[in-house]
């Protein structure tokens, strides 16, 4: 790997260790000519997944989108931002698991909503009204009855 401070292509690894749940290998290498040390991340390569929308166009999946549903549903609870950035990944992943290159728009809401559940129920309320649209305070009503069934 060439180094970024002198360009030169003979750098070396010092050490590798995986890293976020073994989907990344970070890299510490050092360069031969000028000695300086630098860090490297490798991932696999994935193809983008793309969302089928209600009306039948397709958009790339953008996790940010998510996280940003999942960040304001969390709003004021005591969920640190790092476990809801993991719960964007494992619904993400479950995502690809399950669908190969398209997943309907429909598919994620409901994902994003059974992780919730078990996460934190006063997230799976606010992201729900959002999501389904309630329009009146019966199909509210509706949602907490079957969210205090279980």
């Amino acid at each position: 790997m060439r180094c970024p401070y002198c360009f030169t292509p003979d750098c070396r690894v010092i050490d590798s260790r995986a890293i976020d749940e073994g989907h990344t290998i970070r890299r510490r290498r050092g360069c031969q000519n000028c000695g300086r040390r630098f860090t490297t991340f490798e991932t696999v390569e994935q193809l983008p997944l793309m969302v089928v929308k209600h009306d039948g166009t397709r958009q790339v999946f953008d996790k940010n989108k998510l996280l940003n549903g999942l960040i304001r549903s969390c709003e004021k609870r005591d969920k640190s931002l790092e476990s809801v950035v993991a719960l964007a990944r494992t619904i993400e992943q479950n995502l690809r698991r399950h669908y190969e290159q398209e997943v309907p728009s429909k598919a994620i809401g409901e994902e994003a909503l059974a992780m919730l559940k078990d996460f934190d129920q006063v997230a799976y309320i606010r992201f729900a009204s959002v999501y389904r649209r309630f329009t009146d305070i019966q199909s509210f009503k509706k949602e907490l009855d079957i969210l205090s069934e279980q």
